[in-house]
C-alpha cells in the first residue's frame, strides 16, 4: 500500500481535490449553456462533460507518468494476458485487468449521455479502443518506460463498451427515433 502512494498519492490527491471544481464547473456550464432545448438537457449535457473529463483524466495522468524502465510493445493480441511475467501473482493480474477496464469507463457511460450517436456497444467500444490506441502510441513514443500493448487497448475499449451498457438507462430512451411514414411513389 505504501508503494501505490507513493506511486500515485499526487493523483489520487489533485483528483480529489478536482471535486469541487468539477462541481463549480457543472453548475457554471449549465447555466451558461444556451444550446440545450430545456433547463434539464443543459444539466445532463455539463454533467457529462465534466464526469467524461474528471472520470478520465486521472487514469490518463497514471498512464503517462513515466517510468524507470525500458519501453517496450506488444502488437499480439491476448498474448501480454496469457503469457503474465514471472513472479506475477493472481492478484496483481486482477489489479490490472480491473484498472484497465477503468481507465475510459467514464467517457464510455457518460459519451452515449452527452452524445446519441456513440450510444452502442460497438460504437463505444471503438470510441474506447481509438482512445486508448492514442494513449498506447503517446507512451510507446514519449519514450515512457511503459509496456504499450494491444491487450491494453482492448482491455479499455471493453471497459469503456461495458460502462456504456451499465449507463443505458440514462440514454436508451433518447436514442429511439421514430421511424417517418413513407409514401409509396406514384406509379
Amino acid at each position: 500500500m505504501d508503494q501505490v502512494w507513493r506511486s500515485w498519492g499526487g493523483v489520487l490527491v489533485v483528483a480529489a481535490a478536482a471535486v469541487p471544481l468539477a462541481a463549480l464547473a457543472t453548475v457554471l456550464l449549465a447555466r451558461l449553456r444556451r444550446d440545450a432545448p430545456t433547463r434539464a438537457q443543459a444539466w445532463r449535457r455539463s454533467l457529462a462533460e465534466v464526469g467524461m473529463v474528471v472520470g478520465t483524466a486521472p487514469w490518463v495522468w497514471m498512464i503517462l507518468t513515466p517510468l524507470d524502465a525500458p519501453r517496450r510493445v506488444d502488437l499480439v493480441p491476448l498474448h501480454d494476458l496469457i503469457h503474465l511475467p514471472d513472479g506475477s501473482s493472481a492478484g496483481e493480474v486482477a489489479v490490472q485487468v480491473v484498472g484497465n477496464l477503468l481507465v475510459f469507463a467514464a467517457l464510455g457511460c457518460l459519451a452515449p449521455v452527452r452524445w446519441p450517436a456513440l450510444a452502442g456497444f460497438g460504437r463505444l467500444f471503438l470510441l474506447g479502443a481509438a482512445a486508448s490506441a492514442t494513449v498506447e502510441t503517446l507512451q510507446y513514443a514519449l519514450r515512457l518506460g511503459r509496456f504499450s500493448t494491444v491487450d491494453d487497448v482492448l482491455l479499455n475499449a471493453t471497459g469503456a463498451a461495458l460502462a456504456g451498457l451499465l449507463s443505458r438507462p440514462w440514454w436508451a430512451h433518447r436514442t429511439a427515433t421514430p421511424v417517418a411514414a413513407t409514401a409509396t411513389p406514384p406509379r
